[in-house]
């Protein structure tokens, strides 16, 4: 199955959200910037954020330097991409897989029966199990089809990761690593400036490379 390029789009996202089954009042929302001064407009309280970056040769050097910080834990929920274009969907499954007990999904939800599937699996299985997952691929297609950009599928130069707090540390989620990435110690007021300390340095690593966009989980007011 073909997976189609994916924009970062908090509109997408969330009908994306609604599609596949998660309820509730966690919606995603623009990141402008990843300045403190800026983050201070984002909506509080937030449980994620996932960045999208150009896949230029400075940034993949550091990921294949990052790859050994990288490792299999038990205490959060991993996935490994092996479909090409899949990784705006693999983001969004890292996190809200890691924010699960503060999700509500649907009784007929595509994403929950996914989870709770892959619950006890490798993350290598869990690869398997989403190729295989006809009705979570289309979902994904249709909402990609929405968008704006009309990229090749051979010419997709941009990648989704994904950043969310797990008992108080800081992961980042890329399912083209082995494993997730501990970035620290964290809490639930400085989660936003310390994941965006992260992705500030991808963007001084891209030395002037300017594509560069982010959106954050949050809690809306209103349903």
């Amino acid at each position: 199955m073909e997976w189609t390029a994916m924009e970062i789009n908090p509109e997408m996202l969330n009908k994306m959200m609604t599609r596949l089954g998660v309820g509730g009042r966690w919606r995603f929302a623009d990141v402008l910037g990843l300045d403190a001064d800026q983050l201070t407009a984002v909506p509080k309280p937030c449980c994620a954020l996932m960045l999208l970056f150009p896949l230029t040769q400075q940034l993949e050097s550091f990921r294949q330097q990052q790859a050994d910080k990288a490792a299999a834990e038990s205490a959060v929920y991993f996935v490994k991409q092996t479909a090409s274009n899949s990784c705006g969907t693999i983001a969004l499954l890292h996190t809200v897989a890691n924010n699960k007990s503060k999700m509500t999904f649907d009784e007929d939800s595509i994403l929950k029966k996914f989870l709770d599937e892959t619950e006890n699996m490798s993350a290598d299985d869990r690869a398997k199990h989403l190729e295989n997952n006809k009705a979570i691929h289309e979902v994904h297609n249709e909402i990609a089809a929405q968008g704006q950009c009309r990229p090749e599928a051979d010419k997709v130069n941009f990648h989704f990761i994904a950043f969310a707090d797990v008992n108080g540390e800081l992961y980042e989620f890329d399912g083209k690593m082995n494993g997730p990435v501990n970035h620290g110690a964290t809490k639930d007021d400085s989660f936003i400036l310390d994941a965006a300390k992260v992705c500030r340095g991808f963007v001084e690593r891209a030395q002037g490379e300017l594509r560069f966009s982010a959106v954050v989980l949050c809690q809306s007011e209103s349903q």
